[in-house]
This record gives structure tokens, sequence and C-alpha cells, in this order.
């Protein structure tokens, strides 16, 4: 029975579980892995010795794929997509596991395809092209830099130094064209753009006489910013053409994409002669940080190349793909895979033909490979390697190189964890991302021209073109622009403006006027605007109102006349008359100081009936004593005693308001018949709203769409197209067909009183805004007319052309706003509150103590009074309040004092009279005697 089951266990172990049992234990000797990229090329020279080297490095470490060798097959692309796809499939007959390459992304694009199709993982070290996604690839793996962060490095260089437009010159083909779509979008997103491509042919038959034609189409636009996204072949062909043509000197900026870096590396140090035309160039190269084993690995590739090829970073990269397939294949392994590979049914049906496609094979566990590729997690001679979820290698950064003399100066970092940085890349992963403009840094640049201050980035165009600029051609109010008649110059303050501000430009701006507008309307200048973005202007000059609409379309310069909408409307003057006395308050003011006359006598009525004799008697004395007290305070004329400390508070508090009050109504009084008063129906631009009134407005101006927006109907909105419409308009009025009132800007307004003295501005600006001149968005040339504007306010040369064009006026009345001369209660309601508050106080307290005192007083005490309806408590209330206060205790004391003062006063007078008498005594005696 033993022996029974020990041979049926060995069946199960032999028979039923072979294939799962032999994933863990059994490992090929030799694992074939291929390599496509271009032998004689920059990249390729080095790739070839690092690819070389790890996979003897591979071979001879025991601790990763043990007892198995790599055998790597290295096949030559040269550059040829149709190459490329030959020897991806040639691989694929020898049961190859995984292609590292190809280094050119034109390449990489077809053999992707096969990759997809034989699920065999293709490590690209040098295909940068940011269109290989994962979803359109997924056995496509980068294991290198995409160009989408080159490119927003150069974007974020661009922004970092200000300019806004930039030149770019590609290589015409995925490499180059993708390259720039990646670029295009990093530069919108910071609100630059790209204003011009120029293409080259990726083929070997460019020669320098396309490359010149190339660049005098470039000199001659506007940007001097270029961004060179070539091969080193074409690079270098552009950079001599461009010192031959002038284009290396001062002003221009080139940034150069890590092609030029990886060729400098690779063949430093070049001769005076070959860096001599890209000396000033900003370049950017793939950051691998510093660590011992890339140091040693650099001392190793000059004692295997003997100093006559350098090692870049693509050659790094190559190096580390090595070891990541090799540790892929590790962890492969470990999970149980198997290299197997069974044939594509599709292919069988093309057996018959030529081309032998029954040979290839599709790698049965291909899938399993990439995922362990994709998961790796290692650091390699180029930093960590691992992916993150879109498949790229996490923590991309760039450094920033300037071109000088013979080698080149690091002046910065650019990482996507923070931007621009003097600090390494890796020493800013340790503390919390900061994008902030403040944290934004570079050293020093020497630019081309061996100049260390930054290009302004643009000149004018020198294509012999003028810069068009709109003019409207006013129909009114001709002192701010106007067209010279017979000629084509116009005039008048804006055109003034303009022209001071031009000239404090340190260059030269060839400009024309064109008229917009036929000269017997006032344009709309909102089309005006427009037409910048058309394109039928470059700029707009004028009286131009910088509005919200207007800023989402064009760029405005600095406001250079300060604008806003106000409501002009007749008045009247208004005579002082018989019952002028009345208008210093309003009728709320009388109303509520009359009742807080009549308050105050009834509280101090109150506090005083109990205890103040001149406050007791019959009811209609009392009436008229209230009544006296209180108005007799408005002139501090009362006779009435206070004898309570409340009443004395009181009125203490309500002569001060009244002092108040007195003074202010004197002082309005005063104004009312001394100076000249106005008066106008219409307050303000509420008044307008609330009403029905017909309302004017400027033809061509914002008020018209300012005003629908604020409720207005637009059928009350009158257009007028002069001063002298205006003037009669309003005095027709609503009754005959004119308007209640005009809305317009402010310069028109001042200009138009200046000779119109009937009609005043009423209430206040209602929108604040400005004038100023108009350009397409982000135009260099609205920044720098800024700062020129700015100037000729700080040196007074604004204020001077104002005073040119529109000081003067013919009206002497005083053209201040028309507002209400009346004193309101808004004034005086603080006064007013705490006087009540003080009144309510004291009232309180004197209720208190009554109420105190009615609980401490017999009910007999109190006089029971006529029956009434009235409760006793209430009675007893009643009486307590009118009862005369008892103070027999203070009339003792003042009689004790009377009494003692009167003997006092007795003695002396005795006294008196016996020194009489004696004195009479004496002097009888004498007589008597004599």
């Amino acid at each position: 029975m033993n022996h029974t089951w020990f041979i049926l266990s060995l069946l199960l172990y032999v028979g039923v579980f072979p294939y799962g049992f032999s994933k863990n234990v059994s490992r090929p000797a030799t694992v074939r892995i291929g390599a496509i990229f271009t032998f004689n090329s920059t990249i390729g020279r080095v790739a070839k010795i690092a690819m070389d080297e790890a996979v003897k490095d591979v071979n001879s470490n025991s601790s990763i794929l043990p007892g198995t060798k790599l055998n790597l097959n290295m096949q030559d692309s040269n550059c040829s997509g149709f190459f490329g796809m030959v020897e991806a499939l040639e691989f694929m007959e020898t049961d190859t596991v995984a292609i590292i390459g190809p280094q050119s992304s034109v390449v990489a694009h077809i053999i992707s395809h096969v990759a997809n199709e034989l699920k065999v993982p293709l490590l690209s070290f040098g295909a940068t092209d940011p269109t290989l996604s994962s979803l359109q690839f997924p056995f496509f793996v980068r294991t290198t830099q995409s160009d989408l962060y080159e490119m927003t490095a150069v974007a974020d260089i661009v922004d970092f130094y200000g300019w806004k437009a930039v030149i770019a010159i590609f290589i015409d083909d995925d490499y180059g064209r993708n390259g720039m779509l990646a670029l295009e979008d990093k530069l919108a997103e910071r609100r630059c753009r790209i204003s011009y491509k120029a293409g080259i042919s990726p083929g070997s038959g460019v020669n320098r006489a396309d490359i010149m034609d190339l660049l005098i189409k470039v000199a001659l636009m506007e940007s001097r910013i270029i961004v060179l996204h070539v091969n080193p072949d074409s690079g270098f062909l552009v950079l001599s053409v461009a010192q031959y043509l002038g284009m290396m000197g001062n002003g221009y900026v080139w940034i150069a994409t890590d092609w030029l870096s990886y060729f400098l590396d690779s063949k430093a140090p070049l001769p005076l002669e070959d860096t001599d035309p890209m000396q000033g160039v900003l370049v950017l190269r793939q950051h691998t940080p510093e660590s011992d084993r890339k140091r040693a690995f650099f001392s190793r590739w000059k004692k295997l190349t003997g100093g006559s090829l350098g090692l870049h970073s693509y050659g790094l990269y190559a190096y580390d793909s090595v070891w990541l397939l090799a540790h892929a294949l590790e962890a492969f392994f470990e999970q149980g895979g198997v290299i197997s590979f069974s044939n594509d049914s599709r292919l069988h049906s093309l057996g018959g033909s030529n081309l032998h496609l029954e040979a290839m094979s599709i790698f049965d566990d291909g899938n399993l490979l990439l995922r362990n590729i994709l998961q790796s997690n290692l650091v390699g001679l180029t930093g960590p390697i691992k992916f993150n979820s879109d498949r790229s290698l996490i923590l991309p950064a760039y450094d920033i190189i300037n071109v000088i003399g013979t080698g080149s100066r690091r002046i910065g970092y650019w990482s996507n964890y923070s931007g621009l940085s003097v600090v390494p890349p890796e020493t800013l992963y340790e503390r919390p991302p900061n994008r902030s403009s403040t944290n934004q840094k570079l050293y020093s640049v020497i630019w081309p021209g061996e100049t260390l201050t930054k290009p302004r980035g643009w000149v004018f165009p020198n294509n012999g073109k003028l810069l068009k600029i709109g003019v409207p051609n006013r129909a009114s109010y001709r002192e701010f622009v106007s067209k010279i008649q017979g000629t084509e110059n116009f005039k008048g303050f804006c055109i003034d403006v303009f022209t001071a501000a031009v000239s404090l430009l340190h260059y030269a701006v060839p400009y024309q006027f064109i008229p917009f507008g036929d000269g017997h309307k006032n344009p709309s200048y909102t089309e005006l605007v427009h037409s910048i973005t058309t394109g039928q202007f470059d700029a707009a000059v004028g009286d131009i109102t910088i509005v919200t609409n207007r800023t989402k379309i064009v760029d405005f310069t600095q406001p250079f006349a300060a604008s806003g909408l106000v409501v002009v409307a007749p008045f009247k003057k208004l005579n002082s008359g018989a019952w002028a006395f009345l208008r210093p308050f309003s009728a709320r003011m009388w109303t509520i100081t009359a009742c807080f006359f009549l308050v105050i006598g009834i509280v101090v009525w109150i506090l005083e009936h109990r205890i103040n004799d001149e406050f007791r008697g019959p009811p209609k004395r009392q009436l008229i004593t209230i009544l006296w007290f209180s108005l007799s305070t408005m002139f501090f004329a009362h006779r009435e005693n206070t004898v309570s400390t409340l009443g004395r508070m009181v009125l203490i508090i309500w002569l001060f308001v009244v002092l108040i009050i007195n003074s202010s109504y004197t002082a309005s009084l005063t104004s009312i018949l001394t100076v000249q008063q106005l008066s106008s129906p219409i307050k303000g631009i509420e008044s307008l709203k609330e009403g029905n009134e017909p309302i004017g407005y400027q033809v061509g101006s914002f008020a018209e769409p300012y005003l629908e927006e604020l409720g207005i109907s637009k059928s009350r909105l009158v257009e007028l197209g002069s001063p002298e419409a205006y003037a009669k308009a309003l005095q027709d009025g609503p009754k005959k067909g004119g308007v209640a009132a005009i809305v317009d800007e402010l310069p028109y307004v001042e200009l138009f009183l200046s000779s119109q003295c009937k009609y005043r501005v009423v209430g206040q600006e209602f929108t604040k805004s400005g004038w100023g001149f108009a350009f397409p968005r982000d135009s260099p040339l609205a920044v720098d007319l800024s700062t020129a504007i700015l100037q000729l306010s700080e040196n007074g040369d604004l204020q001077r052309i104002h005073d040119k064009w529109l000081l003067h006026s013919s009206c002497s009345s005083d053209t201040t706003e028309i507002e209400s001369d009346q004193l309101q209660l808004k004034s005086f309601w603080g006064l007013f509150l705490i006087c009540g508050v003080a009144c309510f106080s004291a009232l309180f307290i004197y209720f208190v103590q009554i109420m105190l005192r009615l609980c401490r007083t017999p009910p007999d005490s109190v006089s029971e009074g006529s029956n009434g309806s009235l409760s006793v408590g209430v009675r007893r209330l009643i009486s307590l309040l009118d009862e005369k206060e008892d103070l027999s205790n203070q009339g003792s004391k003042r009689r004790k004092v009377e009494r003692s003062l009167s003997d006092n006063s007795k003695e002396s007078e005795l006294g008196s009279i016996t020194r009489k008498q004696t004195e009479i005594t004496v002097g009888s005696n004498i007589n008597s005697s004599s």
C-alpha cells in the first residue's frame, strides 16, 4: 500500500504539476535581448560602449540573474524607420525578449507597432517625443526624460525673463514637430506664444543656402528669442549661418535643447573656432545627480576611451536601461515567468510569401515582463529609476548651462518639482515644493554679444512695414483727437501724449496713423478695438476708455487720463425768499428736533414734579410750563431751576445738543443767504434709474451698453453727436423732445461745461476708469509705453499737454457739483441717540426709586382718592407720583440754622446798644464837669 501511494504521488508530481513547478525552478542559461540605434551618431557611439559595459557588469554580478547570462545583439538602424522595422522583425525570429532602443523618435514610432503586436517590451533611452504615449504604444517604455518636461523648462525660462514671444526652429519630423507642439502648449499656459515656426528638412540634403534663406526670414521677425530644437548636424549649421548674418550679436537670445549639450559633453573640449558660433547660447541638459557610482563610472569611461569620447546623459540612460531590464528579468523569473514564444496564426496565412513572416513569434509572457519593468524601483547612474502613473520617469530635471569660451557654465537647474533654482534638485526634494515667482532664481548669463544686460527680446520687424495705428476720426470734441485737413496726420491731446511717450523710448518706432471713421460721425470705439484682433491695425491710439470687455481681447497701456461716467443736468438758482430760514434743515430733521424738544420738557417735568414747586400746580399750568421750558432751552433762556440730580444730568446733555444744532443751523443759514445756491431735480444716476425721462449719451461711447446694464431701457437713450446737440437737448428738456440729463465721460463733460454755464454735474462719478492706448495681447510695446507714460506723469509733461489742449473756460460761476445743501438727520443722529439714552436712563432710575418707595409706604398712608376703575396699586402709584415730597427733615435743619443765626444777630445788636449808652453817659459827665 505504501509503495502504491508513493508511485501515485510521483506520477502526480511529474505529470500533473510539471508546468507550474518548472516555472519556479528552471531558468534559461542565456536570455537574448536586442538593441536598435544608430551606431555612427553622437548618441550611438556613446550608447554602444555603455550598453556593452552594462551587459558585462550584469553578467559578472552573481547577485542578479544567477546562472543566466544576457546576450545583447545590436543592430544599426541608421536613423531610418524602415531599417529599424526590418531589424526589429529580425529580432522576433531569434526569440528576443526585449529591445533596448531606438534612440530616434521617428524609428520608435514605427518599431512600437511591432512591439505591440509581438508583445516585446521596447526600452528607449533616446526617443523623447512626448506623443509616444503608453495608451497607443503599451509596450513602449521610455527610460529617459520626455521632451514634454524639456519644453516646460524652456517655457519657464522664457517666462522667468519676461519674454512673451519666441521663434521656433525645429527639425521637421516627429521629434521636432511634436516637441514644438509641447512647447506651444506650455508657453500658452504662461501667456506666451510662438510667433513664428521654421522647419528644417530632416534629410541630409539641407545645405547652407537653405539655412540662410530660413534665417533671413527669422531676422525680419519681431521676436529675438529663438528656440533651436534640431539634431547636431543641422543645429551647428544654423548657428554658423546665424553668426555670419550677425544674429549671434547683442539683442538676440538662443535657447538650444539638449541636442547641443550631449554633443558638447561627448566632444569637450572643443577648439575655439568650433564654439565661437555658439557663444552666449543657453543649453538644456538632462540632470543626473552626483554619486560615487557615477564618478567611478566616469573614471572607468576615461580608461575605456582614452579621453577621445566623452560620456553624456544618454549614455548613462543606456547603461541604466540594461540594468533595469536585468532587474525586471530577475523579478520575472522569481514570479515563475517562462521565456516561451508562440506563432501568430495571422502570420501563417502569409506563409507562402517570400518574407517568411511565419518565422516571427509572440512572447507569451511579454505582459508579465512589461509589468515588472514598470514596477521597478532601483537607483542607477542617473539616479532613482521608477515610473509614475503615466509611465514616465519620476523627478524629471535639467541643468541650464551657458556656453562661454571653449566650455560652459551652469547657471541653474530646472525641476518639475520646484521650477528654476540655483540649488540642485535633489536638495529641493527634501523641502516642500515651492514654485512661487520669488523662489525662481538663476545665476547671471553672458548673452550673445558678450553682454550681461538681459535682452529686451524683441524689435520692430526689419521688413519695411510700418506699425499700423488706428485713430478715431472724431466729429466732435476734436480737442482730444482730430485729423488735420488735407493730410494724413492727426493732432490733439491724445496724439501729443502718444508722440511724447514714443520719444522717450530708447528705440525707434516706425508707425503710421490710419483714420477710423468717416469724420461725420463718431466711430464705435468697440469696433476700433476689435480691429486690432483681426489684424487690421497693429494698435489704436485715441481717447479709448479701458473697460472690462475690451481688456479681454487687447492689452492697454497705463492710463494717461482719468475718466468715468457722470450725469450732466440743467440747474436753477435758488433765491433766499421769505422762507429761506427753513432750508438749513430737512423736513425730517425739523420733525425729530421738535419732537426731542417736547420729549425733553416731559422728561424734566417727570423728574422735577415731586420736589420742585416750579413744576407743580394745576394741569393747565403744568402743560404751559412743559412747553415753555422745552422751547426756551433753544435760546438757553429757561427760568425754571432743576433740583434733582437726574434732571440736571438730562438738561446738561440736552443743552450740549442744542448748542451743536444752533451752531450748525446758523452756519448753514449764513451760507444760504450769502452764497448763490443751485438746484436740480436730478440728484444722480439713481434718480435717473427711478424715473422715465429720456437720457442722452455720446455717439460711439460705451455709456450706452453700460446704462443698459444698469437696467435703463434702450428706448429712453438718445444718441447725441456734438456739444451743440448736448446743449439743445438739455435746453429743450423732455417735454420738447430733449433729454432730462446726459451721461458721458468726465473729460468730455469738463470740456462741455467750460463753455456751457447753464448746466452742472449732479451726483458723483459712478464709474472709475481711464484712457489708454490699445495693443494686441502680450505686446511688449504696451509695456514699454506704459513706463514712458508714467515718466511723462512724473516729470510734469503730461499735465502740460493737458493744459495746452483742455485748460480753458468762459464760465465764471462755480463749477462744483450740485448737491443738497440741507443738513440731514444722518449728521446728528449720534447726538440724538446720546440724548435719548440719557433720558431713558434717567427715567428708569427715577421709576426704580418710585417703586422702591411705593413698596416701603404703608397702604393706609396713601389717600384713597375717588372711586374709579383703577386698582388700588395703580391709584397708589399715581398718588405717589403726584405727591409733594416731604422735606420736613431738611426744613427742621434749615430752621435750626436760621434760629442760631438770629440769636447771634440779637446778641450783637444788644452789645452795640450798650456800647452806645455807655458812650452817651461818659460824654454827659465830661460836659457837666467842664
